[in-house]
């Protein structure tokens, strides 16, 4: 009976396993994604540090989609499905507040112990699956029981990491506000994830998504710069001068694309309820940057030191008990009648959509134009410029452990990359 289920399930979601590497490999670009924003330490302004790693963002966002399916395939994509722009916008604007409030979290608390408070993100997206897009529903015993053990494990670990923080001795005079800029960001991120799960229920290609998506998080980062941050006397106006900083700002946002574009298809394929807890596996990346290479917890005693890996390690089996629950063939039947609601409620067809849901769409890339090497070319270009006048950042680093860290980035982008490409073609 149990093998017979297990069955069912898979052949209910085909692309269960891919869904889970792809989440695997969004954790490890994510958490690498957050290294460069130790430079707040340097004396510019989270926004200042934010609004540059969102310029690299946008650089990056518009070439990794014009090399995979070229900009003739995302711009058709998304004229066919013009009601998604406003909320890939929306999309775009959370992300830009989440970040920055980021930012004030590394600054105040540091990263090893902000990571993991602002992933229980997880349970608001959680949350907005089961109430919007009927997930989980029709779900066996066993499945809604690792999402509930998944859950509490997540609530106890966050609590662990709250107290370690506010009871070191060493901590942060601003450790409460750097608690709450991390808990704002969590809000926001899982909310985040309302808009992503609503475009790939109509079909929209991920890639075709990330487009638009990067208008809104530019726009309003420069929007919370200018008002927040002194406008032209932002310290932005700074670093848009120093290149040698800057470029390492860029290089921050180049790595969170590839996570965030691994993240899009693991919500794609598992929804937000096991995607989004599977890539918050990128907590404890940003644990190992932030103990490993810059040295945070080097003086922390004995019981700070066991409060926060405990609460790490408990973090991320929880995160795991969920994402492992995978969807029967009841469950996903649910899902297709969130997908049907949305084709009905926007005009679409229903088959092209289910299609394109299970990485099957009807409408392959189209041939590269002469402006998607013109776009390829300026960010190369872009990237080369800054690294030219690039110096190591006023930071203590351990380089042993930044090399053993950046070559598991390069294994994981394989293999997510490999299995994308074989099995869906990127859709």
């Amino acid at each position: 009976m149990a093998s017979s289920q297990k069955t069912a399930a898979g052949a209910a979601n085909p692309q269960h396993m891919l869904g889970v590497l792809c989440g695997l490999a969004a954790g490890a670009w994510l958490g690498a994604a957050e290294a460069p924003t130790k430079l707040v330490t340097a004396g510019f302004s989270p926004f200042a540090i934010s609004l540059c790693m969102v310029a690299g963002v946008f650089a990056a966002r518009w070439t990794f989609p014009t090399l995979m399916k070229g900009t003739g395939f995302v711009f058709s994509d998304i004229a066919s499905k013009p009601h998604l722009i406003v909320w890939a916008l929306l999309a775009g604007a959370l992300w830009a507040v989440a970040n920055t409030l980021t930012v004030f979290a590394i600054r105040d608390v540091g990263l090893a112990t902000a990571f993991p408070l602002w992933n229980t993100n997880s349970l608001i997206g959680l949350l907005w699956g089961c109430l919007l897009f009927r997930e989980m529903r029709s779900a066996g015993a066993r499945t809604i029981g690792k999402v509930i053990f998944g859950t509490l494990a997540i609530i106890a670990a966050a609590i662990m990491l709250g107290f370690s923080t506010l009871h070191d001795p060493g901590a942060s005079p601003h450790a409460i506000r750097g608690l709450a800029a991390a808990a704002g960001a969590s809000l926001m991120w899982g909310t985040m994830y309302v808009p992503y799960r609503k475009a790939y229920l109509s079909g929209m290609n991920p890639l075709s998504f990330v487009t638009i998506f990067t208008f809104g998080e530019l726009g309003t980062m420069l929007a919370l710069t200018w008002f927040f941050d002194g406008g032209s006397h932002s310290s932005a106006m700074q670093l848009i001068h120093s290149r040698q900083v800057l470029f390492w700002l860029f290089l921050g946002g180049f790595v969170w694309v590839i996570g965030d574009l691994f993240q899009q298809f693991a919500t794609k394929y598992l929804g937000i309820s096991r995607g989004i807890p599977l890539s918050n596996t990128n907590q404890l990346w940003g644990l190992a940057w932030g103990a490993l290479v810059f040295g945070e917890l080097a003086g922390a005693d004995k019981l700070h030191l066991g409060l926060v890996a405990g609460g790490s390690l408990l973090m991320i089996f929880g995160a795991l008990a969920i994402s492992t629950a995978s969807a029967g063939a009841n469950e996903m039947g649910r899902r297709d009648e969130a997908l049907r609601r949305e084709c009905d409620r926007y005009g679409l067809d229903y088959q092209e959509a289910l299609r394109a849901q299970n990485g099957d769409e009807t409408k392959g890339p189209r041939a590269r134009r002469w402006w998607d090497w013109v776009i390829v070319t300026a960010a190369v270009g872009l990237f080369a410029w800054l690294a030219a006048d690039a110096v190591v950042p006023p930071l203590a680093m351990n380089w042993g452990w930044v090399a053993v860290l950046c070559a598991i980035l390069l294994v994981a982008l394989a293999a997510g990359c490999w299995a994308l490409w074989t099995r869906t073609r990127f859709s």
